[in-house]
């Protein structure tokens, strides 16, 4: 049997929260993928997941973060036929001086106002990979020209 491989882009986003119900969102701007998101990035060649995500949240917040807990993968296969896939993460462990960089404007908002903002393309439902524990995948492909989006 032969094996089958494919070009897979490894990125990351993690949510950080405090103990008084915010949350760290980042305005993206010119990315392809504007509007609020939670912060995070590509895993360069090499690098380990983990290492990835806490490299990200420091360049784009200034924030140092600890004790990640994987909270789900999503992923889409894109028109050129390569996989994107982004590790989910979650930590209320940081330390340093809030700062934004070129990538967006990093703030702090309340959880419960979150949907109230102008959310990224798909963002709403990459928090449910966040907030519930029952789902772990949220993937979505195009059938017959009409974008079909799974939660598991």
């Amino acid at each position: 049997m032969g094996h089958s491989y494919e070009q897979v882009t490894f990125t990351n986003m993690c949510m950080v929260y405090d103990d008084d119900g915010n949350v760290l969102v980042q305005e993206r701007v010119h990315t392809g993928w504007d509007g609020i998101a939670f912060p995070g990035g590509h895993v360069e060649a090499g690098e380990d997941f983990v290492d990835a995500v806490k490299r990200e949240i420091l360049e784009e917040s200034g924030l140092h973060i600890s004790n990640l807990q994987l909270c789900g993968i999503k992923q889409w296969t894109k028109d050129d036929g390569s996989r994107y896939v982004v590790f989910c993460y979650k930590t209320n462990h940081f330390s340093g001086k809030l700062t934004s960089s070129e990538e967006g404007e990093v703030r702090w908002v309340k959880l419960e106002e979150l949907k109230e903002l102008p959310l990224a393309r798909t963002m709403e439902k990459t928090l449910q990979l966040f907030l519930n524990d029952t789902i772990c995948e949220y993937s979505f492909r195009l059938e017959n020209g009409e974008r079909i989006e799974i939660l598991k």
